[in-house]
């Protein structure tokens, strides 16, 4: 179906040429799903970019892209649109930034619909609708008339789905489909991806960090490293026999749900043999606990309501959602609070809350024996530098006409940290090396970035000002295995160096259970379990807590 033959892809930046993809050749036969795996940078989401005709024009593209002997590579723009979206669609990776925030969800895909099917009005918001069903989203005539910020970050992703799948393409291209999503959601998700497949036998390249979710999809996999391929094959042999040391290295960087190491392993750990094995016995986490649980609290939700109001039309009354409902927990110093729960149970309105970027409805918020709900807006812009957020959608938290080293930079001014521009300047640049990037990065743009480095950016600028409490919404959701994996060994060394608490949300429970101390499980806004992080995950004591579990891909 489509033949990539000595692909090299080039950047002139200024004169400057910069190659990032160099010489790469793979195949994607009718009916198949071909898994590209690799680091956040190696190449990945570039080289199916370059399919669909998505780079800019100061790209320098050589080599073929032939699909149905069409070299895409020289196929000018009124062409491409006929093909692109409904022969050969994409799954985008950042959905808050692909989705337009001025039109409902329901309009944007209407409009694949429109530009390439005969349909009428009627029909098209039929089929809209059933789109909506088919990849899971709860109350899917509501979410038609729902703008992008109405929803979460998960269901914005199921939009994107829906949208990629409207004109039941032949080739699908799926770049991070699931990141955003629950482990439910996102099996179901690869569920329906599969049988669409199966019923109108199209080809999809699915792109991913998560390699046991890969080798659970894929027939076969192309593995990528500093815009090479490295490894390619057959699923079963890359996974269960691969010859390189890089991909044995992204296949053992995942945290092990059997044992907790202190320091996660990283890709440059397997392929240099410097791995740290030691193990975060159960007796120093013990004493770990009874330590800062004999202290107050840092932070007490109690009884907390948050409430949300539909809009009324003249055909029917408005409707209250009831988003957080009743939730109670404590927090304390120096502890780690992992809270999941699926895609709209209100574990991001619960962190909006916390941070007063949305008002309760009823109960207390204690920070310190303070209730911040009562604060006024002055009084809490004092506490603005002890409570930070990493969020989930780095690119749309970025501001695009500001450098990154000055996006850090900035909150630093604000709060009065250090004496002096030089000092700061010097402190984001350390920032950054410490986070995986370069003091070189400091004068480039988010744009500039691929969707995994900006959450890098993310985790400094919120790291900047060294708070006391962070939330990290989802904070290595986009991030490769290997970053993820330098992440939460960095998270972990600044919790300890600066005695740091985290409230961290998260869909992946492996990483959690690796994070946490106690561990709070939401569903439809209520607390549905809270305990120990280890007890909850070997003794689940509800049905849905035991369902998030047993979605975890277990594929490797």
């Amino acid at each position: 179906m489509l033949t990539v033959k000595n692909l090299s892809i080039s950047f002139n930046q200024k004169g400057v040429i910069n190659n990032i993809v160099q010489n790469i050749s793979f195949k994607i036969k009718e009916n198949e799903i071909l898994g590209i795996v690799g680091e956040s940078g190696s190449g990945k989401s570039i080289s199916t970019l370059a399919i669909l005709g998505l780079l800019p024009k100061i790209t320098i593209i050589e080599g073929e892209i032939l699909y149905k002997n069409i070299d895409l590579i020289n196929l000018g723009e009124k062409d491409f649109l006929k093909i692109r979206g409904k022969e050969i669609a994409m799954i985008f990776q950042e959905p808050m930034s692909s989705l337009n925030p001025t039109l409902t969800c329901g309009i944007q895909v209407a409009e694949m619909l429109q530009q390439h099917t005969q349909l009428s009005n009627h029909k098209i918001k039929e089929e809209v609708i059933s789109l909506f069903s088919k990849v899971k989203l709860p109350r899917p005539e509501a979410i038609y008339d729902s703008y992008p910020h109405q929803i979460s970050g998960g269901q914005k992703q199921r939009v994107m789905i829906a949208m990629a799948i409207a004109c039941k393409p032949q080739l699908l291209i799926a770049d991070e489909p699931t990141t955003a999503l629950d482990v439910t959601v996102q099996k179901e998700i690869i569920f329906l991806l599969k049988e669409l497949q199966q019923e109108f036998k199209m080809g999809i390249v699915f792109i991913s960090h998560d390699l046991a979710l890969v080798s659970e999809i894929a027939d076969s996999v192309v593995v990528m490293h500093k815009g090479k391929i490295v490894e390619k094959g057959s699923a079963n042999h890359v996974f269960l026999h691969p010859k390189e040391s890089y991909t044995k290295a992204l296949i053992n960087s995942k945290p092990n749900t059997e044992k907790r190491l202190k320091t996660l392993p990283t890709v440059n750990d397997f392929i240099n043999e410097t791995i740290d094995s030691t193990v975060y016995t159960d007796e120093e986490r013990t004493t770990f606990h009874q330590k800062i649980y004999n202290r107050p609290p840092l932070l007490e939700i109690v009884n907390l309501h948050k409430d949300f109001i539909s809009n009324a039309s003249w055909l029917s009354k408005s409707t209250i959602v009831k988003a957080v409902n009743n939730v109670s927990f404590k927090i304390y110093e120096g502890e780690t609070l992992g809270l999941v729960g699926e895609s709209g149970c209100g574990k991001t309105t619960l962190s909006r809350t916390i941070l007063q970027l949305e008002k309760a409805t009823s109960g207390s918020i204690l920070y310190n024996g303070t209730d911040i709900t009562k604060l006024s807006r002055k009084d809490f812009k004092k506490l603005r530098k002890e409570i930070q957020i990493i969020f989930q959608d780095p690119f749309s938290s970025l501001n695009p006409r500001i450098t990154v080293g000055n996006a850090i930079l900035e909150p630093m001014k604000v709060h009065t940290v250090l004496n002096s521009n030089k000092e700061r300047k010097e402190y984001v640049c350390n920032l950054l090396e410490k986070v995986g990037l370069e003091a070189a990065h400091f004068n480039r743009y988010p744009h500039e970035f691929s969707g995994g480095q900006r959450q890098r950016i993310g985790i400094a600028r919120a790291i900047a000002l060294q708070p006391k409490l962070i939330i990290c919404d989802e904070s290595v959701s986009a991030l490769d295995v290997s970053v993820q994996a330098q992440v939460l060994n960095l998270l972990n060394q600044l919790k300890t160096e600066f005695n740091l608490t985290y409230i961290f949300i998260s869909h992946d429970l492996s990483i959690v259970k690796y994070m946490s101390d106690q561990l709070v499980v939401m569903n439809k806004g209520k607390v549905e379990e809270i305990a120990d992080a280890d007890e909850i995950y070997q003794h689940p004591k509800t049905k849905y807590t035991q369902t998030l579990i047993e979605a975890i891909p277990k594929g490797i």
